[in-house]
């Protein structure tokens, strides 16, 4: 399989599974009613709307503010689709199709409901994440591979001079 299918396939899997977690949450339980949902001692289900971008920051209240982050979630989706199909390893496609689906994940939330719909928190003592969702969790997890990628050799065979003695200067 090419990297550039890997990453379709990538990018289409978290697409499919945040929309479908979200909407399994919002609209086929009674969690906006009965929240928090403790899932353990460190991680509970809320719904939290996010009109901001990461962390909650940029927060966008009016329709000029929401409808510039939709653009730039379809801009850099589109940008980082280019980056993936020419991508020369499977990791770097993964990782970027990660990153696309979760853009496009949290796009359709903004433009759907005017904000995107977090809901797992954790939590320990008195240390509090952020709370987030499918689509945040697979961004993370791309730009984690995305540096993976960058630190791994790229498999060019070293430098030789003429005389073969790999570029060093002889002593």
């Amino acid at each position: 399989m090419s990297p550039f299918r890997s990453g379709l396939i990538a990018a289409l899997v978290t697409l499919v599974l945040d929309q479908a977690s979200k909407l399994g949450l919002y609209f086929g339980t009674d969690l906006v009613m009965t929240q928090p949902w403790r899932l353990a001692p460190f991680a509970d289900f809320v719904v939290v709307w996010n009109r901001g971008v990461s962390y909650g920051m940029f927060q966008q209240e009016g329709g000029l503010g929401r409808w510039l982050l939709v653009a730039v979630s379809l801009a850099a989706a589109l940008g980082l689709s280019l980056w993936m199909r020419r991508a020369g390893s499977r990791l770097l496609a993964v990782a970027l199709g990660l990153i696309v689906g979760g853009a496009l994940g949290n796009a359709i939330d903004r433009a759907a409901y005017g904000a995107v719909f977090d809901f797992v928190h954790l939590h320990a003592g008195g240390w509090s994440w952020y709370v987030f969702n499918v689509a945040d969790a697979a961004i993370v997890a791309g730009v984690v591979g995305l540096l993976i990628d960058s630190l791994r050799p790229t498999g060019r065979a070293p430098r030789t001079d003429i005389a073969g003695n790999g570029g060093h200067p002889q002593a």
